[in-house]
């Protein structure tokens, strides 16, 4: 597979690959939705909850933090994460923006 160039891309078309990262492993996506259900942060075990293995868990909350998605602050020995709102929110208007597209199209579609 080659190496993407993504200095060929649009800051928005990055931006908009990077995000969709975030929901293309189901992990990630029951990670948010544990977060989100909760409705705070959690600082607790999230083996029992999604069923991985500790490093998994790791490299997925790792993988969220890295795109923004979530936030973690070090309580005691343990980090605790929970929802970035002000990027979710920045999120949810590009990706709007992205999957709205069809919105302001006529019907010319090959048929």
């Amino acid at each position: 597979m080659g190496v993407t160039k993504v200095e060929i891309f649009t800051d928005q078309q990055n931006q908009i690959a990077l995000l969709a990262k975030a929901f293309g492993h189901p992990a990630r996506v029951a990670i948010l939705q544990h977060l989100f259900k909760i409705d705070s942060c959690v600082c607790g075990d999230l083996v029992g909850e999604i069923g991985l293995a500790q490093p998994t868990i790791s490299q997925h909350l790792k993988e969220l933090k890295y795109l923004g998605l979530i936030k973690g602050s070090v309580e005691g020995t343990s980090v605790c994460y929970c929802i970035d709102q002000q990027n979710w929110t920045q999120m949810k208007e590009v990706m709007s923006e992205f999957l709205d597209q069809d919105l302001a199209q006529s019907d010319h579609c090959c048929a």
